[in-house]
């Protein structure tokens, strides 16, 4: 039943992405910022983490997951720290996930040939 969740959550959400940008001019650097920005939004209303626990895996594993790692931070941090913790804690919940995606882009540009 968990694959499933997160099979379905994360199909909608490209679904939605792929409706964006059938019927929309916004390309697909818009689409992305956008669906980060709604991920911290779902995160500020506390909807996120009932995403996760529905979805798992299917909520974790997409771009809105970034926005909600930033504003999970950003809010720790402000939490701890007040406004000072809002901006030095930002990245430091959200660091591994930008750290692993710069090494396995590395490891891919590696491992594949680019199409001229």
């Amino acid at each position: 039943m968990n694959f499933l969740c997160a099979f379905l959550f994360a199909g909608v959400a490209c679904l939605l992405a792929q409706i964006i940008l059938d019927n929309t001019k916004l390309t697909p650097g818009h689409v992305t910022s956008l669906f980060t920005i709604l991920g911290a939004f779902f995160a500020f209303l506390g909807l996120y983490e009932k995403f996760i626990q529905f979805a798992g895996g299917g909520a974790t594993s997409i771009i809105s997951n970034f926005g909600y790692m930033l504003y999970k931070g950003a809010y720790l941090g402000f939490q701890e720290n007040g406004i000072i913790g809002l901006f030095s804690e930002l990245l430091c919940y959200s660091s591994c996930a930008i750290a692993g995606v710069v090494v396995f882009a590395f490891v891919l540009t590696l491992l594949c040939k680019p199409r001229d």
